[in-house]
């Protein structure tokens, strides 16, 4: 921007009357009538022209990244035309963008066989078929989907919020199979269908700006004591029979998060532990869907020969989907985003696919070309992301992520 203002001053070139020595263009030694003393008449001077509307505000953009803001010295000696670095900034960012936003195709195909499953067993009158979906976990998913997408709302990234928002759709459509079958109680579908529309209205209101910031704190304490209430319990039930069945944790956690919402909004808490509640409902969300493969894996422990009834196909959709937004979460530095991608990608996708190889579920041809791609994807990201940030060393990128630039 500074390169900007300094091409654009008004320098006329009569006035400039600096000596000869200093001058860095040729001069004509002219002799006038009325004087005999020698006078310097310097030759036009093209200035280069000033940079396009478009680069400017590609500059202004940019303000996100902070260390990519140049200061006074360094933007004076930058040239008019943008930089070999800039350039490779501005692609890599437009190219996560898009790859976030990609990241619906493989997410939608995920849902969609299930949605057009139970839609042929309610029209065949087969109800019961809809009882092997459980409706607990399917709602534990929906509202992870609400948080993320409050999160990414808060923060205006678009591809991250489309991914999120249909994420929230095509689950709130199996929760609605589910209770036409009846296996869903009717009052929690009618809470569940409340908060669905409640939290999509909020959000799109608050991605432009519509929407008051106490309707927002509101909203956001209240998927923050829903998210910590849920998580330990889901953790708690994943290990029954071995452990007692019990409501008992979720009802601790959601005390406590009562209690740390109503003290932070009060001022009782310090600067630390306020910023800390805030950021509670993402974590949560995001622990929610870490916690999902890990369930999986231990259901898979218990009972080998399930394993046989996983879908291949649906555990390379899970990678790939979430594969696809690890280069977003890296780029914008965003470590929550990129702990969720990663460990999904790895383990719910990656992970249960070495469990199938294992078990003979799939074969060896598969499982390489899968793992080969996987491991392939997050080279070139690291690397990508390095050559972006004019980073020596992809760990630095790494890094970067971890303890700020």
């Amino acid at each position: 921007m500074a390169s900007t203002a300094v091409s654009s001053l008004p320098i006329a070139a009569a006035q400039v009357r600096s000596p000869p020595s200093l001058r860095p263009y040729s001069h004509r030694l002219l002799f006038s009538s009325s004087s005999s003393s020698p006078q310097f008449i310097p030759k036009t001077v093209t200035l280069p022209p000033s940079p396009p509307k478009t680069l400017t505000l590609a500059i202004i953009r940019r303000h996100r990244h902070r260390r990519f803001v140049p200061s006074a010295s360094a933007a004076a000696d930058e040239s008019a035309l943008p930089s070999e670095k800039d350039s490779k900034f501005e692609q890599w960012d437009s190219l996560t963008a898009k790859f976030a936003a990609a990241a619906n195709v493989p997410f939608l195909l995920l849902q969609l066989p299930q949605i057009v499953l139970n839609a042929q067993n309610l029209l065949a009158g087969n109800k019961a078929a809809l009882f092997a979906v459980p409706w607990l976990g399917m709602l534990t998913g929906l509202l992870g989907n609400l948080s993320l997408l409050s999160y990414f709302a808060k923060k205006k990234e678009t591809e991250a919020v489309i991914v999120q928002t249909l994420g929230v759709i095509s689950t709130y459509a199996v929760i609605a199979q589910l209770a036409m079958a009846e296996s869903m109680p009717l009052p929690h579908f009618i809470v569940t269908s409340v908060v669905v529309g409640s939290g999509l209205v909020l959000n799109f209101l608050n991605y432009f700006g519509w929407l008051g910031e106490g309707m927002w704190r509101v909203w956001e304490d209240f998927i923050t004591i829903g998210g910590l209430s849920v998580l330990p319990q889901v953790m708690w039930s994943t290990f029954v029979p071995f452990v007692p069945n019990s409501i008992l944790p979720g009802a601790i956690s959601c005390t406590v998060a009562v209690l740390a919402v109503v003290m932070a909004r009060a001022g009782k808490l310090s600067e630390q532990g306020a910023r800390l509640v805030q950021s509670t409902s993402g974590w949560t969300a995001t622990l929610l869907f870490m916690w999902m493969p890990v369930a999986q894996m231990w259901t898979n422990y218990l009972s080998p020969g399930n394993i046989k009834g996983l879908s291949a196909f649906s555990m390379l959709l899970a990678m790939l989907g979430n594969g696809l937004m690890i280069p977003r979460a890296l780029f914008i530095r965003d470590l929550m985003w990129f702990t969720g991608s990663a460990w999904a990608s790895f383990l719910h996708g990656w992970g249960n696919l070495l469990c199938m190889y294992c078990f003979n579920s799939i074969s060896k041809e598969f499982f390489l070309a899968a793992t080969l791609g996987f491991l392939t994807w997050l080279g070139m990201t690291v690397w990508r992301d390095a050559v972006a940030y004019g980073n020596n060393s992809p760990m630095k990128s790494l890094k970067e992520l971890v303890f700020g630039p």
